[in-house]
């Protein structure tokens, strides 16, 4: 079935509503505004949303399973407790957005902004960054393991707890990371930025690969000299 199409349109928590109730799993929003609007608990599942504003609006505990976002600017927005798996999320602009709590399996983000984002306690396996920036982001306790992060930029984003475990890291920066208790185990960091992390900690970073300037600037930083 094809989905009705909203284009240009203000967006409150009744129109939505009304949308979801005449076409569930069946909308399309085109350059529409939902900002500092309230969707929480609404069932939006299969909703697709292309270069609409959603900045400081609140979805907490609404169900948006396989939904497509493009291009969109979400500042501030706030999706804690929302159920998001299979969802995708391709170049918006969701600086300090907030996903406490949330369900994120299979939920991919492609050249999104996420500088300041709050995604700590978010569950789900296979969630997926490529290509995006999530400077200073708390992303606690997030589990990365075996995953290929492409051109991701970490700096100074606290990932204590999180599980990077056998990952593959393709360029990007985990420059000056907040890395307490963070699990490295056979990563390969050799093509990333590592600039202020400790990988000289052998307990959590076990069979890690490193390159021979990386290791240099490892032992330099300990005052020693790689001759």
């Amino acid at each position: 079935m094809a989905p009705a199409r909203f284009h240009g349109e203000t967006i409150d928590r009744a129109r939505m509503q009304a949308i979801v109730a005449a076409h569930p799993r069946a909308a399309r929003f085109d350059e529409c505004s939902f900002e500092h609007g309230d969707f929480s608990r609404l069932d939006m599942d299969g909703f697709q949303f292309d270069q609409c504003a959603v900045a400081g609006s609140q979805w907490l505990a609404a169900s948006l399973e396989e939904t497509q976002w493009s291009r969109c600017r979400g500042a501030g927005a706030d999706f804690t407790s929302a159920q998001l798996s299979d969802s995708r999320f391709e170049h918006c602009d969701l600086n300090n957005s907030h996903w406490r709590r949330s369900t994120l399996s299979s939920v991919q983000f492609l050249g999104c902004k996420l500088t300041g984002a709050q995604l700590q306690e978010a569950g789900g396996w296979l969630l997926s960054f490529r290509d995006c920036l999530l400077v200073s982001a708390d992303l606690r306790g997030l589990s990365f393991r075996k995953s290929t992060l492409c051109g991701n930029d970490f700096s100074e984003a606290d990932v204590a707890g999180c599980d990077f475990r056998d990952a593959v890291f393709e360029g990007g920066s985990l420059r000056n990371v907040q890395a307490r208790l963070a699990r490295f185990d056979g990563a390969d960091l050799r093509d990333t930025d590592i600039s202020g992390l400790n990988v000289m900690d052998a307990k959590h970073f076990r069979k890690a690969r490193i390159s021979h300037a990386q290791a240099a600037a490892a032992m330099a930083a300990f005052g020693l000299i790689v001759g």
